[in-house]
């Protein structure tokens, strides 16, 4: 069996990344909010980014919901996406929706692989 070069060290969060390597901002949008992220969305960033898609859902009139802009995110791996679809599970549950305005290369290529871009398309 022939070895793997060498294995990569422990992940770690970038020096100047704040809590979970990644960046959320949040301004009002009528009975929505619009989120934008930045970042890696990993098993490291995944309870930050859980936390602040929780508190803008709830921030949420019925009806309303979130505008995802992922043109910040520089990676995401399945942690990312699975993140991002319970997001929309919890949202759905309580009659608010989410969907993603804009987003990176790279997330545009693991939604459109994955098969999950329609679940977050805007039919408005």
């Amino acid at each position: 069996m022939t070895p793997f070069p060498e294995a990569p060290g422990p992940a770690s969060v970038p020096d100047g990344a704040d809590d979970g390597g990644i960046a959320v901002s949040r301004r009002s949008n009528g009975g929505g909010a619009v989120v934008s992220i930045g970042g890696e969305l990993d098993m490291v960033s995944a309870p930050k980014l859980r936390g602040a898609l929780a508190e803008a859902l709830e921030d949420c009139e019925d009806g309303g919901g979130l505008v995802l802009d992922l043109t910040g995110v520089t990676f995401c791996d399945s942690t990312g996406l699975n993140t991002l679809l319970r997001a929309r599970r919890r949202a759905l549950s309580d009659h608010r929706f989410v969907v993603i305005r804009a987003a990176s290369p790279q997330v545009t290529h693991l939604l459109e692989i994955t098969g999950a871009a329609h679940l977050f398309a805007d039919t408005t």
